[in-house]
């Protein structure tokens, strides 16, 4: 598909915007609406011309005429159970096929200064707060699929967080997807609002319940404030038929901490962009990332943390397992800008290839304008090793399970950070499930 078809296909969206009209009523945000599908129509999808694009085709995205609207919206009580975090005790909202379902969510006990609630029904009741916040930290003009998003804004998950205050559970979103009867587009909307010394868990879940085909396009603004702290998941489980576009923007302000851990297992094609905006002296961003792909997937990773301020800190941590024909892009960027002087910034990223056809390119970078300043970044690209694999060997274990302990210790690092147990477990079943063996493994692992 040439780059001028996939721009004309762009005009598919502006049919899909007047019917999506027509189900809204127009309110204060219309304008913006329509100013970023004008924009998205003038931009286009990216091209691999791009250097930000580069080794990201999106053209099986851009070829579809993605429906809008959602023809599936019901789901059994038990099929949420099946996938949910039964051993946490969490306030939950669930969105099936991108609208949100009351029914299914579970929000009792919230206290009256907390907010958390669907995008649409702040839209209607909080346009002050929202004017301040909404498309505020993402920005339009940086990706197409971002100003696609913001012009299909509806649903979604808007949680503001008062000063001096700690959401005593977890917040986890569930957005499931299932069959539709045309391939469906989902453009989820996500505002975090964090005041001064406040805390919160924020667990984002994308799950494809079978093999249909459908294009997430979700995009996530997060706002910290003196102090605060957000410690954010994202397990992405789409379908293996599945598109997976994510845009996490985050601001942060004096002393705060965000922490970030983000899965990917899913998708056919996904793309993750977080951007990082250290604002502030004493600002801190953890990024932890990793994503196993086989067969014909393709996982890219993007992020980019500006240092804005002295005396702020950002460390970066991404791991990736890549079997089959799959590949895998890691393009991580710290910029240090003149002003942040004594500033430490870390980054790596481990690969490991277990078939020949596997590729992976990664490309950290460092772009430092200051001099007084802490700074390192590597990468690795390799497969198992031969004297481990011969030591397990000689201890009586096959090779299919030697290779697949091998495996796990390499991701394990990844999955040992994070604090919150029944996430930490989850996580280790469902990848333990895709190594060969899997029961010996959970046998040698305790798992």
């Amino acid at each position: 598909m040439s780059q001028e078809n996939m721009n004309n296909n762009a005009q598919h969206y502006l049919a899909e915007f007047d019917q999506f009209q027509e189900t809204v009523e127009r309110d204060w945000f219309s304008e913006q609406r329509q100013s970023a599908l004008k924009l998205f129509i003038e931009t286009g999808f990216p091209s691999s011309r791009l250097e930000n694009w580069k080794y990201t085709d999106v053209r099986p995205i851009a070829k579809q005429s993605f429906s809008n609207v959602s023809t599936t919206t019901s789901i059994t009580t038990e099929e949420i159970d099946a996938i949910r975090f039964q051993d946490i005790d969490c306030y939950e909202l669930v969105f099936i096929n991108g609208v949100y379902s009351k029914e299914h969510s579970r929000l009792d006990g919230l206290t009256e200064n907390i907010v958390i609630e669907n995008m649409a029904d702040a839209l209607a009741k909080d346009k002050d707060l929202l004017e301040k916040h909404l498309s505020q930290y993402a920005d339009n003009n940086v990706s197409p699929f971002t100003a696609l998003n913001t012009a299909f804004i509806q649903h979604g998950t808007y949680i503001n967080v008062p000063k001096n205050t700690v959401v005593d559970k977890p917040i986890n979103i569930l957005y499931l997807s299932k069959d539709n009867a045309q391939p469906l587009a989902t453009h989820p909307r996500n505002l975090v609002i964090m005041g001064e010394h406040a805390e919160a868990t924020l667990i984002e879940n994308y799950i494809g319940l079978d093999d249909a085909n459908y294009f997430t396009n979700v995009v996530t603004e997060v706002s910290l404030s003196t102090a605060s702290i957000l410690k954010h998941y994202k397990i992405q489980q789409e379908s293996v038929n599945a598109y997976h576009i994510g845009n996490l923007n985050v601001t942060q302000g004096k002393d705060s901490l965000f922490k970030s851990h983000s899965i990917s297992l899913g998708g056919s094609l996904v793309r993750n962009d977080i951007y990082g905006q250290l604002a502030a002296e004493g600002a801190s961003i953890v990024l932890n990332g990793l994503y196993m792909t086989d067969g014909k997937q393709h996982v890219d990773n993007h992020t980019r943390v500006d240092h804005l301020k002295p005396n702020t800190h950002s460390t970066e941590n991404y791991r990736g397992v890549l079997n089959g024909k799959s590949r895998g892009v890691f393009n991580g960027k710290v910029v240090v800008h003149p002003q942040a002087q004594k500033i430490e910034a870390h980054q790596n990223n481990a690969n490991l290839l277990l078939s020949d056809d596997a590729e992976i390119d990664t490309k950290p970078e460092l772009e430092i304008y200051a001099d007084d300043v802490k700074c390192s970044h590597g990468a690795t690209v390799g497969q198992l090793d031969k004297n481990m694999l011969f030591y397990l060997r000689s201890r009586a274990i096959d090779e299919d399970t030697a290779r697949s302990l091998l495996t796990y210790a390499f991701v394990n690092e990844i999955i040992s950070d994070i604090s919150l147990v029944p996430i930490k477990n989850r996580l280790e079943h469902l990848i333990i499930g895709q190594l060969p063996d899997a029961e010996l493994i959970r046998e040698f692992t305790n798992e």
